[in-house]
């Protein structure tokens, strides 16, 4: 999706990656039950109503399908909403998918087109010859010989980047995430708040009217259907390690802010909740890139909770470096060389 994402290089990064899924969806075999039904943002005050037209305006003078939808608009579009909301944003060209089955329907395609898939086969080290280049992967199951690796481990390539020598500043950045029981349709699309863009991206020029707790945990309202009648409710950020555990605390939190904007939701079940880890990395930016100091060793990592949004955009990229391409786009803002110390 476009609708957390920056103006400028972020968003065009997001909307090339959204064109490709649809070449995705026609190319492989397999149902990711991709749907493109747009997002919206709510707005809960004059104050956050004029940073979110702001912000409009520059994505829209960029050519991106955005509009800002008043009081009626947005309440007639999602009934269920609070009623002191005074707006929203819509996103038309925002899209969703099944991530599980995405990344099922790409390893069947990838094995149609002569791709081997090695699973349970854990990786020791990577060799270098005496250039320093990659020269062979070494896995419990043994040696494979390759001058190509792409370390697209998530919140663990900095430990594979510690193999070959180099240290990769992504971080684990938790989040969790509540599932509802099916139930009657409380929203039609993605929803998020406003403040969400505050909350990830740590602004300081704008502040929420919220609670201590809300603030420490970095939690926005973030509401998504499922095809199945239920519906996921984030969203929270924090830097606990590699712990996956989740925190009564923060589900209180959730569970509050969802209220918060849909009232009707003190009504209906939570049946899980689950956390996970985001690939974090300092300038929100993600690495795609080569690694100069060793030859034939690439990055495809730190794209925090983008992952699965900017997978077909980082799948081009690094294709057309491995292969000597021209990029599509430009990649210096997520080159590995951009944290070198001076």
């Amino acid at each position: 999706m476009i609708a957390d994402k920056q103006p400028g290089f972020d968003t065009q990064l997001a909307y090339r990656s959204q064109q490709l899924f649809k070449e995705i969806v026609n190319d492989i075999d397999y149902n990711i039950e991709y749907t493109q039904k747009g997002s919206i943002y709510l707005i809960e005050s004059e104050q956050e109503w004029e940073v979110a037209e702001n912000y409009v305006k520059q994505q829209v003078a960029d050519g991106f399908p955005m509009r800002m939808m008043d009081r009626k608009e947005i309440h007639d579009d999602e009934p269920h909403i609070a009623d002191d909301i005074i707006g929203g944003v819509e996103i038309e060209c925002d899209a969703a998918c099944d991530p599980m089955a995405m990344a099922y329907g790409l390893a069947l395609a990838a094995q149609k087109n002569g791709a081997e898939i090695l699973t349970f086969h854990a990786v020791k080290d990577i060799k270098l010859d005496e250039k320093g280049a990659v020269k062979s992967v070494v896995t419990d199951q043994g040696e494979i010989l390759t001058k190509a690796v792409v370390n697209c481990a998530g919140v663990w390539a900095p430990h594979v980047g510690k193999m070959v020598g180099i240290d990769i500043p992504i971080l684990p950045r938790q989040g969790q995430i509540l599932v509802a029981e099916s139930t009657i349709p409380v929203g039609k699309r993605k929803i998020v708040e406003f403040g969400y863009m505050m909350a990830k991206f740590g602004s300081s020029d704008y502040k929420r009217n919220v609670s201590p707790e809300i603030e420490k945990y970095g939690i926005a309202m973030v509401f998504e259907p499922t095809s199945h009648n239920n519906f996921l409710i984030g969203s929270s950020r924090a830097m606990v390690g590699y712990d996956t555990r989740v925190s009564i605390e923060i589900m209180r939190g959730l569970a509050e802010r969802a209220i918060r904007f849909f009232p009707i939701m003190k009504n209906i079940n939570v049946i899980r909740a689950y956390a996970g880890l985001r690939p974090y990395c300092p300038d929100h930016f993600p690495i795609v890139s080569p690694v100069e100091e060793v030859p034939g060793f690439y990055i495809a990592a730190g794209h925090e909770g983008d992952g699965i949004g900017l997978g077909p955009v980082t799948g081009k990229l690094i294709s057309q470096m491995i292969t000597g391409e021209e990029t599509e786009l430009p990649v210096e803002r997520m080159s590995f060389a951009r944290f070198k110390k001076n």
